[in-house]
């Protein structure tokens, strides 16, 4: 097997997403090996970074139409392109590294794979994750936890927005069946990724995931927060996905918990956790139940705004009632698109990389900035030194 068809997708993924940096170890390239045949690390090249159905494909890359569409199909339902079907019409997108092939192999990840997983993140791509310092994900807790005087936005709530998809799938956790394949797993609940519109549909028709309406939904939420899970979907307010998220094997929440980085580089805390000092009988039991360590007693039970998510964990667990959620004065508040969230991650990068006089931003976006409820939109061109990446606007 030749290295070649791999170490140029290697560069293809590491310039059109978030990246996917080279190792000296090579592990990437063992990634790689392990999920597409030379064939379709090949093909993979050739796709362009937005969606493009397989006329568009077939006419720019001269490929046969029938055996293109065989190969597009089988990499689709495989996990290895994102697919969409829209009005009688498919299109294609490679899959990156996170949100892409790595989530997407929650089926087929087994021992092996997840140590290589494992090791990449470890040795590269955590570094990568939080290296801009704009967190791609938001955390919403479940209406219960937040005070009842809150006025709230549709985007600070979560059934609201559940109840109004087209489309609801529910998940294994990639993350978590990692960690138990190479036996540092937990017992949090495993089924427990949900996806709304496009995703869902993704998930579903390639039996990645099954089909909840938008209760079935909200009780997986409400179990996962009586469990301790953090729910977090990414940070823009259009709702496409909710992670629910356990400090010990979540790739985001590993770096807050493990690495001790701090949490806006991965979340947006939107709330607060606020204690009665009244009604605080000193139990502790939210002390024990902050996924990540943001209470402590001293004199009285205190919490640390700096380090709380605004989960409500210690809200949904307190025995009095004396803690409530109320919004951050000094919050930022999601993207309005998730194209936006990527230019900011895209300018942070090259700004950084400017400071240190590096003459090329190892970054682009339009995996994060496309947007595939809209695949109709038309693509622009933004300069980028010598190359120019494209952007769903």
């Amino acid at each position: 097997m030749s290295d070649i068809p791999y170490l140029k997708l290697r560069e293809y993924l590491d310039e059109n997403s978030l990246g996917f940096p080279e190792t000296a170890s090579g592990v990437e390239i063992k990634i790689l090996k392990k999920l597409y045949t030379e064939d379709e690390a090949e093909l993979v090249v050739q796709l362009a970074p937005v969606h493009e159905d397989l006329d568009q494909i077939a006419d720019r890359t001269g490929m046969e139409k029938g055996s293109l569409g065989e190969k597009l199909e089988s990499m689709s339902r495989r996990g290895l392109l994102f697919r969409i079907r829209r009005d009688g019409r498919t299109t294609y997108r490679f899959a990156a590294f996170m949100i892409g092939f790595y989530e997407y192999s929650v089926n087929r990840i087994d021992k092996e794979l997840a140590l290589l997983f494992r090791e990449y993140y470890d040795t590269a791509y955590l570094s990568l994750m939080s290296s801009s310092n704009i967190p791609g994900f938001k955390v919403i807790p479940i209406r219960e936890n937040i005070d009842s005087d809150q006025v709230l936005l549709p985007h600070h709530t979560l059934e609201e927005k559940i109840r109004a998809v087209r489309r609801i799938s529910v998940a294994e956790c990639v993350c978590r069946k990692e960690s138990q394949l190479i036996g540092d797993g937990c017992d949090y609940p495993i089924e427990s990724c949900l996806h709304f519109g496009v995703a869902a549909e993704y998930y579903i028709e390639n039996d990645m995931g099954r089909e909840v309406d938008a209760e079935e939904a909200i009780k997986i939420l409400n179990e996962a927060d009586r469990a301790g899970l953090v729910h977090a979907g990414a940070n823009s307010k259009h709702l496409s996905n909710i992670c629910n998220c356990c400090p010990c094997c979540c790739a985001s929440m590993k770096g807050i918990t493990k690495e001790g980085h701090d949490k806006h580089k991965y979340f947006n805390a939107l709330f607060e956790a606020v204690i009665d000092k009244d009604e605080c009988i000193d139990c502790e039991d939210c002390i024990d139940s902050c996924p990540v360590g943001a209470i402590e007693m001293e004199e009285t039970t205190t919490v640390d705004r700096e380090k709380c998510l605004g989960c409500g964990i210690c809200a949904g667990n307190c025995p009095s009632d004396a803690i409530s959620l109320f919004l951050r004065e000094d919050r930022e508040e999601p993207f309005d698109r998730v194209s936006d969230m990527g230019k900011a991650v895209y300018e942070s990068m090259m700004r950084k990389n400017r400071e240190k006089g590096e003459k090329q931003c190892n970054i682009n976006y339009p995996m994060l900035i496309s947007n595939p409820d809209k695949p109709e939109r038309i693509a622009t061109k933004v300069p980028r030194h010598k190359e120019e990446l494209f952007i769903i606007i």
